[in-house]
């Protein structure tokens, strides 16, 4: 299973631990969803020993982005595991020097999200002037409540408005654009991102409700880039058999497999799925599900995947 792994991550230049001096390059700082692995008070065979045996490389959804030649970083999502994340990408990228990023996009108000803005304030790092780009209500909510308001009024951050499907230029290398998705929007909106680079775009989705449910053709978006990091909570419909699918309706795997399953490899192998849910078996590298997506020709985010753009 790991030689299969690497296989696909050699087929499609993709190199753990490569570390470039020039280019693009969007690097997965995590892949679980937001309350991470293992989940709090799961006693289940997916988490029980990993209280005692962690997994380091379960870290929560986020992506950092790379301009080689403009010496500039981003984070796209400030995960609970913000810390360990940045060091990652500093150890990884020892040429950048700075841990802290240029910038940090949200995508919406869950706690996997944005609450690793707290590491930004004076009890932790005392940061001055971190740029967070977000949507007007992301934003607002942030000026609004405690204790984010706190790290606005100190400077730790300094809020960016977005403007769905508004391109914004980064550098003369990257563009990032942000475009409004359905979710549950109890305190902001939810946006995925279109990723950008020199040569090639990604998709950005980690938190999406069935994709029938979007006004745009899912098919149709990931015809236009390269590679697309999608939403990918649950496996199937065994996972919440003890939930309100209304309460999480996130696109199962098999159905997003299924969506695709015409397509030739070349194309599947854009899909990357991301945002795990600690119950998922595409956790585990070794598990029959994970054997079976990557031979459907999918692919599955892990810690340290590079994506050169």
């Amino acid at each position: 299973m790991i030689m299969l792994f690497l296989g696909h991550l050699l087929l499609h230049g993709w190199l753990l631990g490569y570390v470039p001096s020039t280019g693009v390059d969007l690097v997965v700082l995590g892949t679980v969803q937001d309350a991470g692995s293992p989940h709090i008070g799961c006693q289940k065979d997916c988490c029980k020993d990993l209280f005692a045996n962690p997994d380091p490389t379960r870290k929560v959804t986020s992506l950092g982005l790379l301009d080689h030649a403009a010496d500039k970083k981003f984070i796209f999502e400030a995960s609970p595991d913000l810390p360990a994340q940045l060091e990652l990408l500093r150890n990884s990228y020892p040429e950048t020097g700075h841990l802290l990023p240029n910038g940090i996009f949200l995508t919406h108000a869950h706690i996997g999200h944005y609450t690793g803005l707290m590491y930004l304030g004076r009890e932790a790092i005392n940061a001055q002037g971190v740029e967070v780009f977000c949507m007007p209500r992301m934003q607002a909510y942030l000026q609004s409540n405690g204790p984010w308001s706190q790290l606005l009024q100190l400077g730790n951050i300094h809020p960016k408005t977005l403007s769905p499907d508004t391109p914004l230029p980064l550098t003369k290398n990257i563009l990032v654009q942000p475009f409004r998705v359905p979710h549950r929007d109890e305190y902001s909106e939810t946006v995925g991102y279109l990723i950008e680079g020199p040569s090639k775009k990604a998709l950005f989705i980690p938190d999406i409700d069935k994709w029938e449910k979007w006004g745009r053709d899912i098919r149709e978006e990931i015809k236009n880039v390269d590679y697309a990091l999608i939403d990918a909570t649950f496996f199937d419909a065994a996972e919440i058999n003890y939930r309100d699918i209304a309460e999480i309706p996130h696109p199962f795997v098999v159905e997003t497999m299924n969506t695709f399953a015409e397509w030739p490899t070349s194309e599947k192998a854009k899909i990357i799925f991301i945002h795990l849910n600690h119950t998922n078996p595409l956790l585990d590298p070794t598990s029959e599900e994970t054997r079976f997506v990557l031979e459907q020709g999918f692919q599955v985010a892990r810690l340290g995947q590079v994506i050169r753009l």
